[in-house]
């Protein structure tokens, strides 16, 4: 049974309520100061781990303890979030966005350890970076280890073989990518004499506004902030800006003219690759690591014949001025649960268990795998290997769609070890990751606003969220006109948006300089 949103935050409220009480009863504490059995929630990207499977048992092996993890798909992550943090059942270690409204009132309450000035002796769980701890606080406050991802790995994956076909050169502004998604709409771009491709894939984004969605990626390019950004001496959310405005204009026109797949407001995201490697749309907007898997399906499908992607970077709006859209250096942290961790003692215990699964070896395999099974290292990069073998593909799937969402400090795509792939083609678009980054940031727009979170926002964001991508899917989809877009915009300022606008202000101006 679903809970309804508007309730959702209450019986949050009322569960950490609950496990405070069950932390200061001292016949509910535990007797043991250790756990044998650490409880997990995170993300899935496809299926879920047999937990008596290798990999698992290999992980288990170096942390020293049991997991029992609870694998939850992607797109489903949000709605089961907010339900898991509305129960009396909150895993020991949770994969969360912590600027989730429900997860900062949970987090505030004391539902989570405030790991501030607790990371510090453990040397694979303390920020690497002073600015990008900083941003994955919650106005200043640690309660979570952030994930490390690439400063900025925004992209443009677009098919090789495509381009080729319909004679273009691989795009350099809006303009140009425009020009190719009309060009594989129209000019048959698979040979097979019907008009049955488009130009850019696009599925049904599970985060909100501001979420590094291909969305956003365009908007950035058209100038508007990246969150929020300072117009007029103060900031302003993104969304309440012309560019935002004209960045959705554009990509309406290319809806309109049916440059985008049809089902872009239900596509689930875990099929995002499908309609690429199947020869349906030829253009992806996200992070560049979906360049070399993808490069790897096209090879899984045809061994003979797949150097068919080609990647760039992001792109110049139409007057020539660049704007690119960097990460956040993190995604989502991995929050402590008080709710059975309740002494000092129990937090060092799980903060030793993470910390060697943060390590190299841990690391290594949440990232890599088991070297010797499904890679081995030349040169120190790792080379897969035993990819035939039935077994060794639930490895690297287990590694791949699972088990890399648990670490910390290796990142996804780029691993403790960097992969040095078999084939030409591949490698190359791995190694131009780095090269477009660099020249990207640059041109990088940060988000000044990403540290804080507004009372309000707290408050009333299960409401405010989502206003402004629901009526933005709606204009795109033509439910809506461009006024009743402006107008929902309002809304969104009358129904607390300008509290939270002045809080977040005032927040921001008190974060070190």
């Amino acid at each position: 049974m679903k809970i309804p949103k508007g309730r959702r935050l209450a019986a949050a409220t009322l569960a950490v309520s609950t496990a405070m009480t069950l932390a200061a009863c001292g016949e509910d504490e535990p007797k043991a100061a250790s756990f044998d059995t650490i409880t997990v929630m995170t993300r899935l990207f496809g299926t879920a781990p047999d937990p008596n499977g290798e990999m698992q048992q290999a992980i288990q092996k170096v942390v020293g303890k049991k997991l029992d993890i609870t694998w939850v798909p992607n797109a489903d992550y949000g709605e089961k979030l907010n339900v898991t943090l509305a129960s009396n059942n909150i895993p020991d270690l949770l994969v969360a966005d912590e600027k989730a409204p429900a997860f900062v009132q949970a987090a505030t309450a004391g539902a989570f350890w405030d790991l501030t000035d607790k990371l510090d002796k453990y040397p694979n769980l303390k920020p690497a970076s002073e600015r990008v701890g900083l941003n994955s606080s919650i106005n200043g406050k640690i309660f979570g280890i952030y994930r490390v991802r690439p400063e900025l790995r925004s992209a443009v994956m677009i098919r090789k073989d495509w381009l080729a076909k319909v004679g273009l050169q691989e795009p350099q502004s809006v303009d140009d990518l425009y020009n190719v998604a009309k060009a594989f709409t129209e000019q048959d771009p698979d040979g097979n004499g019907k008009k049955d491709t488009y130009g850019l894939i696009i599925p049904k984004w599970p985060g909100f506004y501001a979420s590094s969605s291909p969305y956003d990626t365009m908007e950035t390019w058209f100038g508007a902030p990246n969150g929020w950004g300072e117009r007029g001496g103060k900031l302003v959310p993104g969304f309440d800006t012309e560019e935002f405005i004209q960045a959705n204009r554009f990509l309406k026109k290319w809806i309109d003219e049916g440059l985008v797949n049809k089902d872009f407001a239900t596509l689930d995201s875990a099929n995002w690759n499908d309609p690429f490697v199947q020869g349906k749309g030829g253009i992806i907007i996200d992070v560049n690591v979906r360049g070399t898997d993808l490069s790897v399906r096209m090879k899984d499908k045809n061994p003979k014949d797949f150097d068919k992607v080609t990647m760039v970077g992001n792109l110049k709006r139409s007057d020539g001025q660049k704007f690119s859209l960097p990460f956040t250096g993190y995604n989502n942290v991995v929050a402590i649960s008080k709710q059975r961790i309740r002494t000092e003692d129990q937090l060092d215990d799980v903060l030793s268990a993470l910390d060697k699964m943060q390590g190299k070896e841990g690391s290594a395999l949440l990232s890599n795998g088991i070297e010797g099974r499904n890679y081995k290292l030349e040169d120190g990069k790792a080379v897969l290997i035993n990819q035939d073998d039935p077994a060794v593909k639930i490895v690297q799937n287990d590694v791949d769609k699972a088990f890399i969402q648990l670490g910390t400090r290796a990142s996804v795509g780029l691993g403790q070890y960097p992969f040095k792939y078999p084939d030409e083609p591949t490698q190359k678009l791995f190694d131009l990751r780095d090269t477009l980054m660099k020249e990207d940031l640059k041109t990088a727009v940060y988000n000044p606003a990403l540290p804080v979170i507004a009372p309000t926002q707290v408050q009333k964001g299960q409401t405010l969220n989502l206003i402004v991508p629901d009526a933005r899917i709606k204009f795109l989809s033509g439910a809506i006109t461009e006024e009743q877009l402006r107008a929902e915009i309002k809304r969104w300022y009358s129904s607390g948006g300008t509290e939270v606008a002045q809080e977040t202000n005032d927040l921001v101006s008190k974060l070190p300089k």
